[in-house]
C-alpha cells in the first residue's frame, strides 16, 4: 500500500505550493488608502479586540477593498519612524472611484459607528500609484 501511495503524494506536491500561493493576492497599486488610528486608551484590550474584530469583519465584507494590511507599531528604532499610532490600516482599490464608493458602502459605514468611540485621531493618506 505504501508503494502505491506515495507515488501519488508526490505526484500532489506540486499542486498544493501552487494552491498556497494562488490565496497571495498581490498588492493593487491603482490606489492605497493609508489610514491611522491613535486610540484614546491603547492598553485597552477590550477596545482594541472590538477594533480588530469590527475591522476584520468590515474588510470581508466590503465590495470594494481588494487587498488590506492591519498592523500595530513596532518599536522605532529611527528619529523619522513615528511610532505613536494604535493601528495602521492599509486598503487597496481598483480606482479612486471604487475608494470614493466604499466610503458610503454599509461594511464601512458599520465599522465607523461601532469603533469611532474608540479613537482620539484619525488620519488619512491616499495615492495613485504612477507608472514603473
Amino acid at each position: 500500500m505504501m508503494k502505491q501511495t506515495l507515488p501519488l503524494i508526490l505526484a500532489m506536491v506540486p499542486f498544493f505550493g501552487k494552491a498556497q500561493k494562488e490565496a497571495i493576492q498581490p498588492f493593487d497599486s491603482n490606489f492605497a488608502h493609508v489610514v491611522y488610528f491613535w486610540f484614546k486608551n491603547p492598553e485597552d484590550q477590550a477596545a482594541r479586540k472590538l477594533f480588530e474584530t469590527s475591522l476584520a469583519t468590515f474588510l470581508v465584507n466590503s465590495k470594494y477593498a481588494k487587498t488590506n494590511f492591519i498592523g500595530t507599531p513596532p518599536k522605532a528604532v529611527r528619529a523619522v519612524v513615528d511610532d505613536t499610532f494604535t493601528y495602521n490600516l492599509v486598503v487597496t482599490f481598483a480606482s479612486a472611484d471604487a475608494q470614493a464608493a466604499y466610503q458610503d458602502e454599509e461594511a464601512h459605514l458599520t465599522f465607523v459607528e461601532e469603533c469611532k468611540h474608540l479613537w482620539d485621531k484619525v488620519v488619512v493618506y491616499d495615492a495613485k500609484g504612477i507608472a514603473p
